[in-house]
């Protein structure tokens, strides 16, 4: 039997970083398979697995490497599947290894996730297979619930042990079913009903590409202008989550259809962590340059805490986004996948 996921490691020494993966593929019921092929010591075996893997069925690679790691790339180079990165510690506190992952040039497009995060490249991988797949959804929706009780048992177990004197607890009045239920994710219930559905209606598009400023609009440009060669449905939005916090939320909540998010912006980069807060859905970054040669925005993005995902490409790497759209919806769409493959090449 093949497996849905494929985790590539690119030393033996990466499997602790892989475990915390598996942990979270085995969570969701969904297969996976595991090998150990180097980029630069085993060429070769690399391209045969993915070669191999493609062939036979597998929808989603994981490269997970260190050091000058371009193992995430290679992989992509041979495979119209997405692809998903995880970077390691190793030097440099892994900021060599997320460099080199998330810069890979066009058309080779990978989904990085933060430094060490293997559970995040396990729920984003869930995130891509639950586009087609509700059983995948439903069971991520759990999980991602699970990691929101945390927050709120953490902070009752630490408020508890606080004894200042002039200590005064601020309490929100929430009954125990509105701090768990938590309705307002936008969530898709049944996808296959949606797709019936005329696509020319607000939130019934495949794709929401946001961008938080003008600044940014030509990065904007280059991923619609690919967008509508792949023949893929979007709606565009200009709005920050920073200056319009409510217009923000509202117009996440009226998309909760679309199969995906696009989130452009720089500096600090609020728009994916305030995307991916308010959504279950896959959500990619596009960092800008807009200072520091974008470095602070590919960190703001990439870096997130467990359970919340950023599929982050290359600082204005519109294309790469647009292909990675293309990637992820061709896995259960025929004609997405051929028109990728021309574009590929």
């Amino acid at each position: 039997m093949v497996p849905k996921v494929l985790i590539i490691l690119g030393s033996g020494s990466d499997l602790k970083i892989a475990k915390r993966t598996m942990d979270v593929l085995e969570e969701l019921q969904i297969s996976y398979g595991l090998n150990i092929a180097s980029a630069h010591r085993t060429y070769e075996k690399v391209k045969n697995v993915v070669i191999k893997g493609t062939e036979n069925g597998v929808k989603v690679f994981i490269g997970i490497a260190g050091l000058a790691a371009h193992l995430p790339g290679v992989i992509a180079s041979f495979t119209h599947r997405p692809v998903i990165a995880v970077p390691v510690d190793v030097s440099l506190s892994g900021l060599d290894s997320l460099l080199a992952a998330v810069q890979t040039q066009f058309p080779a497009s990978v989904a990085t996730v933060g430094i060490n995060r293997g559970d995040n490249a396990g729920i984003l991988a869930a995130e891509i297979l639950g586009i087609g797949d509700e059983n995948i959804r439903t069971n991520l929706s759990k999980l991602r619930k699970n990691y929101r009780n945390k927050v709120y048992c953490s902070e009752e177990e630490i408020l508890s042990e606080i004894r200042g004197s002039y200590f005064k607890n601020f309490e929100l009045n929430q009954s125990i079913e509105d701090k768990y239920n938590f309705n307002s994710i936008s969530k898709i219930d049944n996808i296959s009903d949606v797709d019936c559905m005329d696509k020319d209606l607000n939130g019934f598009v495949d794709v929401a590409v946001i961008l938080d400023s003008h600044l940014n609009i030509k990065v904007a440009e280059t991923i619609l202008e690919i967008l509508n060669k792949l023949d893929i449905s979007h709606d565009f939005k200009i709005i920050s989550p920073i200056a319009n916090p409510i217009e923000f939320s509202d117009y996440i909540n009226r998309m909760k259809y679309v199969k995906l998010f696009v989130g452009i912006g720089g500096s600090s980069a609020v728009i994916t962590g305030s995307i991916v807060a308010l959504s279950e859905m896959v959500v990619i970054g596009v960092p800008c340059s807009n200072q520091l040669n974008g470095l602070d925005a590919l960190l703001s993005m990439v870096n997130m805490p467990p359970g919340v995902p950023v599929a982050t490409v290359g600082i204005d790497s519109g294309e790469n986004a647009a292909l990675l759209i293309g990637r992820i919806l061709g896995i259960d769409d025929k004609k997405i996948e051929a028109d990728l493959k021309g574009e590929i090449r």
